[in-house]
């Protein structure tokens, strides 16, 4: 089968499109036939194999699993013999296990859930990582509630856009932080106020919100807590900016803690991780009508290290997604 496969890290130059063998369906496995990928940043931090502090995980040398991907949106090929939820011909969206820029993907049972019906396989395959992490970071650690301010940093973004949605199904009252081109599409999905960087300054303490979801990741802690009410969450988002040995991780996940314990401000940095409770209550909230994803631009699956390229300019509006 056809897949972008890469043996050694380094810029999207390193990514082929080359065939390789089908993969295996073991017995608690579901086979999927891939319409559509998602190609967010947890794609290139395994592409470059960047921060090196991931490298425990993903590999030393080279990338432990060869496919790209974990985004996925298609349909159930075969199952199996374990697996009693899903059946060949199911439509489905989540994570693949090995990799989803390929014509054929593995993924667990308990990572997918049937896509939802008012949804293209492009914008489905734009949910699973992006959806869960915008979906936690309102509800889980943000603790969103009715009536609430809060601020969206990065809000035309794959995470951003949905967390302004999640936000507002949540009864929050939300404003966006974008650039000057894409403040239609914020208030387009639904932000009370858009702020425009390029020109308004959120953080010079004229203003504060509640909550305060940063999906950027380039803005130090002080200025953000200036943006912040005396008891405000902040809610740091991935692990992008920072140098090549931690990346964004120790601004988020370490230094944001500590310096919670000496502010009245709680801060705090989220990391992806897909459940499928999360992708159920997701679905929930795209079948009410509630949450739509943006697609920025969708690339065939020969052009995979073009989308690559696309996001590391930082200037997607929305999700990139791959096709197949």
């Amino acid at each position: 089968m056809k897949a972008i496969a890469q043996d050694r890290y380094g810029s999207a130059d390193v990514l082929e499109f080359r065939d390789i063998e089908e993969p295996v369906v073991g017995e608690n496995d579901v086979l999927v036939r891939v319409h559509a990928a998602g190609a967010g940043p947890d794609v290139w931090h395994i592409m470059t194999g960047m921060p090196y502090m991931a490298r425990p995980m993903i590999g030393f040398r080279r990338p432990k699993l060869a496919v790209r991907g974990w985004d996925v949106a298609g349909t159930v090929e075969a199952v199996g013999a374990n697996v009693t939820g899903f059946r060949p011909g199911d439509e489905v969206m989540g994570t693949a296990e090995g990799g989803s820029f390929a014509e054929l993907a593995i993924a667990r049972p308990e990572n997918l859930v049937p896509k939802p019906a008012n949804l293209t396989f492009e914008q489905a395959a734009a949910i699973p990582i992006s959806g869960t992490t915008a979906l936690r970071a309102v509800r889980d650690v943000g603790d969103v509630q009715p009536a609430q301010n809060v601020l969206v940093i990065g809000a035309a973004g794959g995470v951003g856009s949905l967390a302004v949605q999640i936000a507002k199904a949540f009864g929050a009252k939300v404003t966006g932080v974008g650039s000057t081109s894409k403040a239609d599409l914020i208030r387009s999905i639904g932000a009370d106020e858009v702020i425009d960087y390029t020109s308004e300054d959120f953080a010079d303490g004229a203003r504060r919100w509640d909550v305060i979801i940063d999906t950027a990741g380039r803005r130090p802690l002080s200025g953000l807590r200036r943006a912040l009410t005396a008891k405000g969450t902040l809610v740091i988002v991935g692990g992008d900016g920072g140098g090549r040995w931690t990346g964004g991780f120790f601004r988020g996940v370490l230094r944001a803690p500590l310096v919670s314990l000496f502010v009245g401000q709680r801060l705090r940095g989220l990391a992806s991780k897909v459940k499928q409770e999360d992708l159920v209550a997701l679905k929930e909230l795209i079948d009410a009508g509630k949450v739509t994803p943006v697609i920025d631009r969708t690339y065939p699956l020969i052009e995979a290290p073009d989308a690559i390229r696309h996001l590391e300019e930082g200037h997607a509006a929305g999700k990139i997604v791959v096709t197949v």
